[in-house]
C-alpha cells in the first residue's frame, strides 16, 4: 500500500482529511453515460482530483478520464457523445494510492481472454504492495502506481471459469476496505469488502439498475434507492437480472464511522441512517457534554453547519452565520510564498464581524488534523471583535493515520497524536476546547454505547483500534516510488 506523494505547495485547505473517491455504475439505460456523469456530480465532494467514465456500446469500450473536476471535463455534448452504450461506469477520485498522474485516472480498462473489464475502486488495499511485489516477480508489468490495479492482475492470473468466480477469487486474495464496480460486455458488478467498511448503495430507475457509493447519487438521477450492498456481499447486474454472492466468511462489519462525521454528503442515507440527522444528533451530544455559556454558535462552514444547529438547538444559544464561506475557490495562481500560504484560510473563509463583535463565540467544526486552519480560524474570528473563543469538535480527537482509503497525515503530523487537550488549547488560541466523547458520538449514530471489546464501527482514527490488518505496514512501509516514470498534466 502506498499513501499519496506529499504535496510540494500545500493547499488553504490541507487541514482536514480528505474524501477517498466515489463510484457509479448503471446497467441498461439509454442514456448511462450522462447519467453516470449526473451521479460523479453529486459525488463530487468524495474527491476532486480525476473523474472518468467508460461506457460499452454493444461492440466496444468506449472511455474518457481528466484530470480536475466532473463539470469541467464533462460538460460538453461531444464528449457524451464519445460514450455510447446502455451500460456506464465512473469514478471520482483523490489520490490516497498512486500519484495524480492520468494513468491513475479510473476507471481503469483491460482487455482478457473472456474479453474486457472495466474497474472503479474506493478504498485502499493493506496488503497491496505484497501482492504488487509477488505479481511483478511472476511477470506482470503495472501501468499505474494506483493499487486498483492490482484487482486487474489478480482477475487475470486466476484460473477461474468466468468473470465472476475469478473477481471473486481475486477478492479473497485482497486485504482492506474496497467498495467497486466492474463491467464487462455483458454484466455490471459490485462488491464491498467482508467489513463493509466503504459505502456502496443500490438503486434503481425504471428497470435499470444503479450502483453508487452514496444515496445522493441516486437522488440527482430521480432514481429510487433499493438497499445497501452488505458487507461481503457481491452482485451481479446482467441479462438475468440481479443475483447476489456471499463469497466470504460472515465477519463483524465495521463501517467507517468518519462517513458520518464529516466524508458522507448530508442528504445522503447511509447503513439506514440519515448523514445530516446523525450531525445534529452529535451537536446535540456536544452541548450537553461541553455545558459552555456563550452568546452565540457559529460554524466553522460547511462540514460544522448541521453539528452547530444540533448544538444551539440542545443549548438554546442562537446560531449564526459568523464565518461566511467562498465557495468559488479553486487553487491560488498565485505563488505559494509563506506569506499567500498564511493568508490562505482567507481565500476561503471570511469574518461576519457584526455577529462575532463583542460575543462569546462557541466555534463548531467537524475534526482537528494538523491544527493549522483551525489556529487561522481561531485568529480572525479573534480579530473581528470576539470576547470569548471556545472550540467544540464533532469528532473525538484524530490520533492515527487512516490505511484504509482516506489520505491522512502521517501520525506525528497529527496534533492530537503530539499534544493533550490543555496544549492544543493553547496552540489553537481558544478559550476551551472540546471533542465528542466516543459516548455520544455512539448515541448520535444510535448506539448505546462503544462495545470496547469489539466497536461496532471503524473508528481506528480515533481509537487505534484497526479491525483489518495492515500487512504492508507490518511488513515494513512500501517504498514511496513505485514506478520509475513521471508524468506531466
Amino acid at each position: 500500500m502506498s499513501k499519496s506523494t506529499k504535496k510540494t505547495a500545500q493547499s488553504h485547505d490541507d487541514d482536514h482529511f480528505h474524501d477517498e473517491c466515489g463510484v457509479f455504475g448503471i446497467y441498461h439505460h439509454t442514456d448511462a453515460s450522462a447519467h453516470t456523469a449526473l451521479g460523479l456530480h453529486a459525488l463530487q465532494h468524495r474527491g476532486q482530483e480525476a473523474a472518468g467514465v467508460v461506457s460499452y456500446d454493444g461492440h466496444q469500450f468506449n472511455s474518457h478520464r481528466a484530470l480536475g473536476h466532473v463539470g469541467d471535463n464533462f460538460n460538453s455534448e461531444d464528449v457524451m457523445e464519445t460514450l455510447p452504450g446502455n451500460m456506464a461506469i465512473g469514478h471520482v477520485r483523490y489520490s490516497t494510492s498512486g500519484d495524480k498522474a492520468l494513468r491513475n485516472v479510473q476507471p481503469l480498462f483491460a482487455d482478457f481472454k473472456f474479453g474486457g473489464l472495466s474497474i472503479a475502486h474506493n478504498g485502499n488495499l493493506t496488503n497491496a504492495y505484497a501482492i504488487r511485489k509477488a505479481l511483478v516477480e511472476r511477470g506482470c508489468i503495472f501501468q499505474s502506481t494506483s493499487d486498483t490495479e492490482t484487482f486487474i492482475h489478480l482477475i487475470a492470473m486466476s484460473k477461474a471459469t468466468n468473470v465472476v468466480e475469478r473477481v471473486i477469487d481475486a477478492l479473497r486474495q485482497a486485504e482492506g476496505a474496497y467498495s467497486l464496480v466492474a463491467m464487462t460486455q455483458e454484466k455490471i458488478i459490485g462488491v464491498r469488502d467482508p467489513r463493509g467498511v466503504r459505502p456502496l448503495v443500490l438503486g434503481k430507475i425504471g428497470v435499470s439498475m444503479i450502483l453508487a457509493s452514496e444515496t445522493c447519487a441516486l437522488d440527482i438521477i430521480g432514481a429510487e434507492f433499493v438497499r445497501d450492498v452488505e458487507p461481503g456481499e457481491l452482485i451481479v447486474i446482467d441479462k438475468k437480472g440481479l443475483r447476489s454472492f456471499k463469497p466470504f466468511l460472515p465477519i463483524t462489519p465495521k463501517f467507517c464511522i468518519f462517513e458520518y462525521i464529516y466524508f458522507a454528503r448530508p442528504d445522503s442515507y447511509l447503513e439506514g441512517r440519515n448523514v445530516y440527522q446523525i450531525r445534529k444528533k452529535i451537536g446535540m451530544e456536544l452541548a450537553k457534554e461541553s455545558n459552555i455559556d456563550a452568546d452565540v454558535i457559529v460554524p466553522v462552514p460547511d462540514s460544522g453547519v448541521p453539528a452547530a444547529l444540533g448544538y444551539a438547538e440542545q443549548s438554546s444559544i442562537p446560531f449564526e452565520l459568523g464565518i461566511i464561506r467562498n465557495h468559488y475557490v479553486g487553487r491560488t495562481f498565485i505563488e505559494p510564498t509563506q506569506q499567500i500560504r498564511n493568508l490562505g484560510v482567507k481565500l476561503k473563509h471570511n469574518a461576519n464581524a457584526q455577529y462575532l463583535k463583542g460575543k462569546r463565540v462557541i466555534l463548531i467544526d467537524d475534526s482537528i488534523v494538523r491544527g493549522t486552519t483551525s489556529v487561522k480560524i481561531v485568529d480572525m474570528v479573534r480579530a473581528a471583535g470576539a470576547t470569548e473563543v471556545h472550540m467544540c469538535i464533532s469528532s473525538p480527537p484524530i490520533t492515527n493515520p487512516c490505511f484504509y482509503g482516506i489520505d491522512t497525515p502521517e501520525r506525528e503530523e497529527l496534533m492530537a497524536s503530539m499534544h493533550d487537550l490543555e496544549s492544543m488549547r493553547k496552540i489553537i488560541g481558544v478559550d476551551s476546547l472540546n471533542f465528542i466523547s466516543f459516548g455520544g458520538l455512539y448515541r448520535a449514530v444510535g448506539e448505546e454505547r462503544r462495545n470496547t471489546d469489539n466497536p461496532q464501527f471503524c473508528d481506528a482514527c480515533f481509537s487505534g483500534d484497526y479491525p483489518i490488518r495492515l500487512t504492508d505496514l507490518e511488513n515494513g512501509r512500501a517504498p514511496k516510488q513505485l514506478s520509475l516514470l513521471k508524468t506531466r498534466h
